[in-house]
């Protein structure tokens, strides 16, 4: 039986990479992990239970390329992580083309460097994908930081964010947008628990313009959009006005967009496959980010079908902080 979905087509970019870092096999590598005191599969897992077997192995080969390179960093560790992603790609496909695997490294990279002050979820609506993400993030990132990285949820929607606050264990903050003076006023904060999650900022946005405002108020410098839900009343919109006004301003943003591809998007345009496939939501999303990646930020077999690894994109974000800090406390201990 293979030991992951796709095995036929991914292996050919698999083998070679194990051989440049003097490791036998998959499972020589997690060993090297385990053997160390963690398991990249079983944090895989604990992130996205329904994420797909690829995805385990994926990280479980970026993590024994980290250990291999020494990298006792956990920013440098989410970059040798994103080799791992990265020769998991299918040829030929989306995120092979767009070298998603990379991205995700360098995007995990970027959440555990101290220049990046506050990064945001932007949904369409608060989601688990969102949560899943954000959980990982809010446990392990800050165990290797100097100043603790800050995370919000921003989507649309103020019912959906108290349900994700409060299933979560997340801080709901309860905004209120003046439509005559352009000024956000918080209305009421509730934290449903005393953890790390606590320190997640849960926000639900009642249109555009009260979303960009969140995003201007917490002084978010990286975000990742959602996928499919509302992109085109809200994530979007939100990521490329803010982003024209932090130009504006001469202050940084570096925009995400998690998806696109083919499916589960707007346009039938796109669902043929390859990277030259469009549709508004991929489009929308090459309009305002500074990396595009392809799938849904929540589902794993939409990953799956751009040919990256069967895990949504929001929680691999948290995957691969967590994979990163483990691998540094490991390193260092």
């Amino acid at each position: 039986m293979a030991l992951f979905e796709s095995y036929e087509r991914r292996i050919g970019q698999i083998t070679p990479v194990l051989e440049k870092y003097g490791i036998k096999s998959l499972e020589e590598a997690r060993q090297l992990c385990v053997d160390l005191g963690f398991d990249p599969y079983t944090i895989v897992r604990e992130t996205q239970p329904i994420a797909f077997e690829n995805a385990g192995w994926a990280y479980v080969l970026g993590a024994a390329i980290a250990v291999k390179s020494n990298c006792t960093k956990a920013a440098d560790a989410s970059k040798a992580i994103g080799e791992g992603l990265q020769a998991f790609c299918i040829p030929g496909s989306v995120a092979d083309d767009r070298k998603v695997g990379l991205g995700h490294g360098n995007l995990g990279s970027m959440l555990l460097s101290e220049e990046t002050k506050c990064f945001a979820f932007l949904a369409g609506h608060e989601s688990f994908a969102a949560a899943e993400g954000a959980i990982k993030i809010a446990e392990k990132a800050n165990k290797v930081r100097k100043e603790p990285l800050r995370v919000i949820l921003n989507g649309l929607g103020k019912d959906a964010a108290q349900i994700i606050s409060r299933i979560n264990g997340f801080t709901y903050v309860q905004t209120k947008f003046d439509y005559y003076t352009g000024e956000l006023a918080i209305v009421k904060e509730v934290a449903y628990s005393k953890g790390p999650r606590a320190k997640v900022r849960c926000y639900g946005a009642d249109d555009v313009r009260e979303g960009v405002a969140i995003m201007h108020k917490e002084g978010v410098d990286v975000s990742i959009t959602g996928n499919s839900t509302n992109p085109t009343r809200f994530q979007h919109p939100v990521a490329g006005t803010y982003k024209k006004e932090m130009i504006d301003l001469g202050k940084k943003y570096f925009s995400v967009a998690s998806g696109g591809g083919t499916g589960r998007t707007l346009h039938p345009d796109n669902m043929a496959a390859g990277p030259a496939s469009y549709g508004m939501t991929d489009t929308m999303g090459r309009m305002h980010s500074d990396a595009q990646f392809a799938g849904s930020s929540s589902v794993p077999a939409h990953v799956e079908m751009m040919g990256l690894i069967g895990m949504g994109n929001n929680p691999m974000v948290g995957a691969t902080v967590a994979v990163a800090v483990a691998i540094e406390e490991a390193l260092t201990k």
